[in-house]
């Protein structure tokens, strides 16, 4: 499905917007973790069959790392935290599949009107 931007930054789309609309996006994952922890287990085996198709990758290896050592509720902030460091892991999230196509294209078109 291919949205035609329509808002007044249609023609902004810096790192700034994009950042913005990542965040949006791993708020809506963080919102389903908190009520569905389990789903945490869709992260590992994304970032498996990742490096089994790609091969191997320091995100990977950071991202398992947050995964087995971080407590939840440190991990539900970091995916909505307003940093550098933040940005750079949503670069890579390994939370694909965690939102239904509606919810994500939900949070997709709101940031096509901005």
């Amino acid at each position: 499905m291919t949205t035609t931007a329509r808002g007044p930054r249609a023609t902004l789309r810096d790192h700034h917007w994009i950042d913005e609309r990542s965040r949006a996006l791993h708020a809506r994952v963080a919102d389903k973790l908190r009520e569905r922890p389990g789903l945490l287990v869709v992260a590992g085996e994304n970032l498996d069959r990742w490096e089994t198709l790609r091969g191997p990758d320091p995100a990977f290896d950071e991202w398992r790392s947050l995964l087995r050592e971080t407590p939840l509720s440190a991990l539900l902030r970091l995916l909505t935290e307003e940093s550098e460091n933040a940005d750079r892991l949503r670069q890579s999230s390994p939370f694909a599949g965690i939102l239904t196509v509606e919810e994500r294209t939900a949070v997709l078109d709101h940031y096509e009107t901005l």
